[in-house]
């Protein structure tokens, strides 16, 4: 038998068939769940236990531990979760990633699940069609689940069978029988080789199945086997590092602590190796298996849960060292600066409703820093034209206009990443939503910057305002300032904050009305030499913009309905 090209690209169509079924059944779920997820996150990881739990419940459900961690480096990076919390969410993951290895050596060597495939994808197609977001969900993971089975049954055919015929792969054979396929050198090879496949393939889950393939087909031993799942459990965290690469350093801190967990695990691991592995065999031969045909992949099964399992409940007793360690490794820096964007600027996106989290924050902090610039703009128009720092308002104000600029375009470009995702009708309504709220609150950036502006030209003709000018000033940027403090709670309450809501509409009825006041006691005051015609301009200048602003925050108010 010769193993020609095409043999070789029926391998990886299969592969890409298993790896495709798996990613839609974990899309498909966090779509269904998505909300559901975020709430559990939130609520189950006040402490080390509950968050072991939380993530060997989140990864069961999702079958895909890379995108719990993926999802939790996101969390931590939009200040959702702490780093302790994190630790241990990692943690159960790698204990609910094993599920999939359970699946496989159960479900998929037991008999042809192929002839099942077929109808559950005929049984899927009218909900896949379906309106409702949900209906179409399940029908979207019950196609990925036959789909991920039919890639395993197509796996299995085309690797080649050793026993019946040793010449395709002799020289697996060869190794096996030399010095370095016998101890640990030949664990630690297979070690290597399940880390490098796994960073290859992206996912353990989909490792994992062919490490059960090449067992169950006699390509390698048990032992190599086992060192291939230790390698694995070490190639999976790359994914959640490289998500974490252009997030802040917490997140980064996030994604390393699951390195060093794996990394430390296997470690002990290799000291008790052989031990270990022949616990997993007299487990399954307790268990009455000895003399199945699956006894191995059942072993090796045993072998990835008890691995993780262990590891876990040593290593959750030690959080608060893991934190101190990846501390150290990656030291506290200076706080981000304000003008860059602080949460959508990396990681890999998931769903539509895991992803809109980060866009959720960052707008929130888009609206803080858009009260932060008016209260530059505000301190800059009390400030004398003479004063030393009117350079550095100036120029202060100028960089956040700039930086409200590109937050305006980095937060738009993202809302359209997660458009183009699959995503629910909810979803999209929201998206819309948020990217006229972006839009208006770059509006109000830009009133701010037009009150820079005018004081700007206030001071190139050397004038400063009255006493009673100031005075003036002062009641209505205390009204905008109360808007502003009112559109930051709608904001956070993603606008269920009724009160602060109506809060906004009260407070432009007196910007209105304080500014039809002012523009005729500011003629008075012109006509009777309390200060003059040019003070008046730029004095009524500024007025007119900060009600331009209040109209911005009111239509904003009006408008959006999250």
């Amino acid at each position: 038998m010769t193993f020609t090209i095409a043999d070789f690209f029926q391998l990886l169509g299969s592969l890409g068939l298993f790896l495709y079924g798996m990613n839609l059944m974990s899309e498909s779920l966090q779509k269904v769940a998505g909300n559901r997820l975020r709430k559990i996150l939130a609520s189950m990881t006040k402490n080390r236990f509950l968050g072991v739990l939380t993530g060997l419940l989140i990864t069961s459900i999702i079958q895909s531990s890379s995108a719990t961690t993926v999802m939790v480096v996101s969390f931590v990076n939009a200040g959702l979760l702490t780093l302790a919390e994190s630790i241990s969410v990692i943690m159960g993951a790698n204990i609910g990633t094993t599920v999939t290895a359970w699946l496989v050596s159960l479900i998929g060597f037991q008999f042809s699940i192929v002839d099942l495939a077929i109808p559950v994808i005929g049984i899927s197609i009218p909900l896949m069609f379906s309106k409702n977001d949900k209906r179409k969900s399940t029908g979207e993971f019950l196609v990925g689940f036959a789909l991920l089975f039919m890639g395993l049954d197509f796996l299995k055919n085309s690797v080649p069978d050793l026993e019946s015929h040793p010449e395709a792969l002799a020289f697996v054979k060869d190794f096996a029988s030399s010095s370095l396929g016998t101890g640990y050198g030949a664990v630690f090879l297979f070690l290597l080789i399940g880390t490098v496949l796994t960073i290859i393939v992206q996912s353990s889950s989909a490792t994992m199945a062919i490490t059960l393939v090449m067992l169950n087909n006699g390509w390698i031993t048990f032992e190599m086997a086992a060192a291939m799942v230790l390698g694995e459990n070490i190639g999976t965290t790359i994914t959640a590092n490289l998500a974490a690469i252009p997030a802040n350093a917490t997140a980064k801190r996030a994604a390393l602590s699951h390195t060093l967990f794996n990394v430390f695990g296997v470690m002990w691991m290799l000291i008790v190796f052989y031990p270990f592995i022949h616990l997993m065999d007299w487990i399954v031969t307790l268990g009455g298996n000895a003399e199945s045909q699956n006894s191995n992949l059942y072993a090796l099964s045993m072998f990835h849960t008890m691995f993780n399992v262990t590891n876990t409940c040593i290593m959750v007793w030690l959080v608060k060292y893991y934190v101190i360690i990846v501390n150290k490794i990656i030291p506290v820096r200076e706080q981000d600066s304000e003008f860059s964007l602080r949460f959508i600027k990396g990681g890999l996106l998931q769903t539509g409703e895991l992803s809109l989290i980060e866009a959720e924050k960052e707008i929130e902090l888009y609206a803080q820093r858009s009260h932060r610039m008016f209260d530059e703009a505000r301190t800059f128009a009390m400030t004398k034209f003479d004063d030393k720092n009117n350079q550095n308002y100036a120029e202060r104000i100028e960089q956040f206009e700039d930086a409200s600029d590109r937050t305006e375009l980095a937060i738009a470009n993202y809302m359209y990443e997660i458009a183009a995702t699959p995503t629910s009708t909810s979803i999209k309504n929201k998206i819309r939503n948020y990217l006229y709220l972006t839009t208006e609150i770059e509006s109000v950036a830009d009133r701010c910057f037009n009150i820079s502006r005018t004081v700007i030209r206030r001071n190139n003709d050397k004038i400063n305002f009255t006493a009673d000018q100031n005075a003036d000033l002062e009641r209505m940027f205390s009204l905008i300032s109360q808007q502003l403090d009112a559109l930051e709670r709608c904001v956070s309450s993603r606008f269920a904050d009724e009160e602060s809501r109506g809060e906004i509409f009260r407070v432009e009825k007196d910007i209105n009305e304080l500014r039809y006041a002012l523009k005729s006691k500011n003629v008075d005051q012109v006509n009777n030499g309390d200060h003059s015609y040019e003070s008046g301009i730029h004095f009524m200048d500024v007025i007119e913009e900060c009600e331009s602003l209040g109209d911005a925050v009111t239509k904003i108010a009006r408008e959006v309905k999250i």
